[in-house]
């Protein structure tokens, strides 16, 4: 694909685009206020896609290069609105409140300890199946409704697929701090899918 889009394919540059804007846009969308802007910085890195995709060296995947074109461009917009996120909507402030319960582990005194006490259940009726595309999309409103870092973090982890040095290299945090925000954002959406099975 590489060499296709140094020689100007508009095919293979449509191709990329699709793979890549919804991803991109979420992206941006974590550092900047509005879907406008966002849109704005995705259409900005696109075109620093086209302009640079020569003096791209191949020392990282295309994505992780696409996604630090756009951090870079996405933080500098930010600031310069004066929109940046501040530290503490990262959490909800309780940071002595643990992710998940503890009794939903079992304790010292089980052949398991730490273990979960009640292990997920597979769904095998049917009308199981229904309720998990109905999950999904409950699932989609959760991961929306996440303070930003999170949402950023778990889509690029959980959704994109990429691994935690690269999300760590376009976030420019460090390795716990990725940790936590996936794990506090993990967190909220089982919480969220739990609360939704409960009801169904």
């Amino acid at each position: 694909m590489l060499t296709a889009l140094r020689a100007g394919d508009e095919h293979a540059f449509r191709l990329l685009v699709e793979r890549h804007y919804p991803m991109m846009r979420r992206m941006a969308r974590g550092y900047v206020q509005t879907d406008a802007v966002a849109e704005e910085v995705v259409q900005d890195t696109w075109l620093a896609v086209v302009t640079g995709i020569e003096r791209f060296e191949g020392r990282s995947s295309l994505t992780t290069w696409l996604c630090s074109i756009l951090t870079n461009k996405a933080k500098t917009r930010g600031t310069r609105e004066r929109r940046t996120l501040p530290f503490s909507c990262l959490g909800d402030g309780n940071t002595n409140e643990p992710a998940v319960d503890g009794d939903r582990f079992q304790g010292d005194e089980d052949t398991w300890p730490g273990h979960w006490a009640t292990p997920p259940r597979p769904w095998q009726k049917p009308e199981h199946r229904l309720l998990s595309l109905e999950a999904r999309g409950r699932l989609r409103e959760a991961l929306e409704e996440l303070p930003a870092r999170q949402r950023l973090v778990v889509t690029l982890r959980d959704v994109e697929g990429l691994r935690s040095e690269e999300v760590c290299d376009l976030l420019d945090i460090s390795a716990e701090n990725q940790r936590v925000l996936l794990h506090r954002g993990r967190s909220r959406l089982r919480g969220t899918l739990e609360d939704y099975v409960e009801q169904a």
